[in-house]
Order: C-alpha cells, then structure tokens, then sequence
C-alpha cells in the first residue's frame, strides 16, 4: 500500500510518499520520496491578509506537480492538510477550490490543535523512559504547537500564533509571548523530570549540524550556543558558513529563539529530535483510520 501526506505549511509545502509493509504483523513505513517546495505562504498572508497572486500560482502549480508524483508512484491514499498561513489567508478557501479543478487535490485546513494532535501521531513517546515527562514543541512559519504528555496521557494542548515567517516580518508582539510564557508556566508542569521533543524543518537542521547521534538529546544549553552564533552572522555569513539556502537561513535564528524561550519557561535543558513531523503524522493518521475500516 502507497501512502501520501501533503503538509501546506506558513514557510514550505511537502509532499510525502511512504510504502506501508507488513512484516511480523507491524506495519513497516518505508520512505520513497519527499519533496519540499518553499512557498513562503506566511509572507503574504501575515503582512497583507491573504495570498497574493504570485505565491497563488505557486501554490497551484506545485500541487500539480504533486499530483502527477503521486500517479506516478501509484499511491492508494493520500491527504492534504493547510494549516496557520491558509487558516489566517482571506482567500483561502478560494485558492483550495482553484487547486481542486487544477491537480483533483482536496485541501483541508486544520486547527491548530489538530495540527499538534497530528505531530503526537508518530507516537514517540510511547518508545521513551516513562520516568520522564515529555513536551512536543513543533515549530513551524506560522504557529508553535505545544502538547504535554505524562504517563502516556496528553496533558495539555495548544497552538500559538508564534512562529518563524510572522518573527522573520516583526509581527509577533511582547503580549503574544507574555501569553506564551504564562500559559507554560501554569501548564507544563511535573512533578517527573520534562523532556522536549522537537520537531520542524529548523531544528531538525540544527540537530544534523551538531552531529548528535540519532536517539540521543541536544542539551538546552547547545540551542543557546547556537542561537548565538546565528544570531551574530547575517543571512549570507549563515549561507555561506553552514551551507544553508536562504529560505533556512533566515528563519532558523527565530525557530531557536522559540524553542529556547519554551524550554527555558518549562525548565527543559533536553530535546529530542527524532526526525518527525505534520506529514509522518499525517501517513500515521491515514494509516491508522484505514485500519480502523478493515
């Protein structure tokens, strides 16, 4: 079975193609191809209220292009979820109903809070030392999604219109952190040690850059070395330096800045970041409801 997510995010668009096999009676998802498209919805939407006609078309043109892949890899299933910059585009559901008639693609946009819920199925966790406590930071160009797991039960939940396109285009306030701050400090709370697990572009990028063994943590004080070093080096120092394209370089300072700022409100000095994000969640979801109907 050939399964595809699509992830229309506030920074990029992905598609994501998985095989699904079955061996010892678990499903075994095997990666077969993953394309990102940056579009940089957030850029229009944030500053003016909906997408402009430039970043319309691109839209629309790289959902055809995702159509086509999935045809060519014969996918079963599939489906296409928008989240912060198509919630906040005035011409949303405008652009979603063009998309349909030019690729056959059907968009949905999910909330914030699904959008979480969609990250926790990967189920990492449930691999992790239930001695611990775990907060899932997904940071994205639009929102940051917290969820917070204890004893295998979610906790709490919640979307923040903090996110890296809206810093990029100084539009988040001192009261949007405020808020931030004070509903982690009532609300991420243990009396088990808390572990942060990360996911998102961006700190998946530092995590490959600090050369961290996979299943092993990044400490809180790494991010703050970091967050530093970037925070110094224009765009271009950070391009040429670290190998980046723009689209990463500009935006990775502000994703650190908000993962410092949640770990250091929920005392956290170790994140995990085990490679995942809205599209893994997505395959998982289909996956999942696919079984429920067998």
């Amino acid at each position: 079975m050939k399964i595809a997510a699509i992830d229309i995010g506030s920074n990029a668009a992905r598609l994501l193609i998985n095989e699904v096999k079955i061996t010892n009676k678990k499903p075994e998802f095997i990666k077969l191809n993953l394309l990102r498209i940056p579009l940089r919805l957030g850029m229009d939407v944030f500053t003016i209220g909906k997408i402009g006609e430039e970043r319309e078309k691109m839209v629309i043109d790289s959902m055809k292009i995702f159509s086509d892949l999935m045809k060519i890899y014969k996918v079963d299933h599939y489906r296409a979820c928008a989240t912060s910059a198509m919630r906040d585009a005035a011409n949303g559901n405008e652009i979603i109903e063009r998309v349909k008639e030019a690729s056959g693609i059907n968009i949905e946009i999910i909330s914030g809070d699904e959008e979480a819920t969609l990250i926790y199925e990967n189920h990492v966790a449930e691999g992790l030392d239930k001695d611990f406590a775990y907060l899932y930071i997904d940071v994205g160009g639009g929102s940051t999604e917290l969820t917070f797991y204890e004893n295998g039960t979610m906790m709490y939940e919640r979307s923040f219109n903090i996110g890296t396109i809206r810093l990029l285009n100084n539009l988040v306030t001192e009261d949007n952190w405020k808020e931030m701050k004070d509903e982690i400090k009532e609300n991420i709370v243990s009396k088990k040690p808390i572990v942060a697990i990360g996911s998102g572009g961006n700190i998946n990028k530092v995590f490959s850059m600090s050369k961290t063994k996979d299943g092993k943590p990044m400490s809180s004080s790494h991010l703050k070395k970091v967050y530093k070093e970037f925070n110094e080096l224009s765009v271009e120092e950070r391009m040429t330096k670290h190998s980046l394209r723009e689209d990463r370089a500009d935006v990775l300072v502000h994703a650190l800045n908000i993962f410092n700022n949640v770990m250091s409100w929920s005392d956290i000095n170790r994140i995990f970041v085990p490679k995942i994000s809205v599209a893994d969640g997505l395959i998982q979801n289909i996956y999942s409801k696919l079984q429920h109907k067998i």
